[in-house]
């Protein structure tokens, strides 16, 4: 299946790692320029991008912190400068947070700590959303996908505040979808499950990881390549009407 994405600009936040590596991996092996971005590891992005092409144009590693404003609307006009403008956005950056020491609950986490997390996790994507739609709307042609989390629907235990964010997401994309639509821009949320990305598997103990398997139809834990085809499938022409999803992709879970 051609999926049209030949030429086409794509801006991966969060792409130095993980789903986001994979994700950029994706977009390349089709033909797209692909915009690596990175908060801390400037080293790991520019490998990628210069395995992506960047000696022909075809890749760069731009700095993005979804703490900064500042550093997410250069990131977003750096490409629209060389390239021209975004045609793809896929909003993978996540700031997780820090682990509550246990006997701890909601209540006893400071607002500055949870307020940072919803402005990291959500805020700060919407705001790259909104950079990149003028674009896109001039263009009559667009992709966005949200990476969520298997925890806005499942919940885990001290995530309430990523949780939260994540799950706003979903009401996000489903009302950006009324507005972008008629432009021909789609929107969708895609929603991993547990994933054998190397910080699970360095995080997750093995009989957590053995448990979680009995619990999955497919009997495997996604690959981050996995979730990278499904995003690169509702972000490219192929995908010409599906738009205020929300895709898991969690063998079944």
């Amino acid at each position: 299946m051609d999926l049209g994405l030949d030429g086409r600009t794509v801006l991966v936040t969060g792409a130095s790692s993980g789903i986001g590596l994979a994700t950029a991996r994706a977009f390349a092996a089709e033909g797209a320029r692909v915009a690596v971005t990175y908060r801390s590891d400037a080293a790991g992005a520019q490998q990628l991008a210069g395995e992506l092409g960047a000696a022909a144009d075809r890749a760069m590693a731009v700095p993005y912190d979804l703490g900064d404003p500042a550093a997410v609307e250069a990131a977003v006009d750096v490409v629209e400068r060389r390239w021209g403008g975004v045609d793809v956005v896929v909003a993978n950056a996540v700031r997780r947070g820090s682990r509550r020491a246990p006997g701890l609950h909601l209540e006893d986490v400071p607002a500055k700590e949870w307020s940072a997390l919803l402005r990291d996790n959500l805020e700060q994507t919407l705001h790259t959303v909104q950079l990149v739609l003028p674009g896109m709307r001039a263009r009559k042609w667009g992709r966005i996908a949200l990476v969520s989390s298997h925890i806005a629907r499942d919940g885990a235990p001290g995530q309430e505040i990523y949780g939260a964010a994540k799950a706003a997401l979903h009401g996000f994309a489903r009302s950006l979808a009324w507005d972008a639509g008629p432009d021909g821009v789609l929107v969708n949320v895609v929603s991993p499950g547990l994933t054998r990305t190397a910080g699970v598997l360095a995080d997750l103990p093995a009989p957590v990881r053995e448990r979680e398997l009995t619990r999955t139809p497919t009997r495997r834990l996604s690959s981050p390549e996995d979730v990278a085809r499904a995003i690169a499938f509702l972000c490219s022409a192929a995908n010409d009407n599906i738009t205020g999803a929300v895709l898991d992709v969690s063998g079944g879970r």
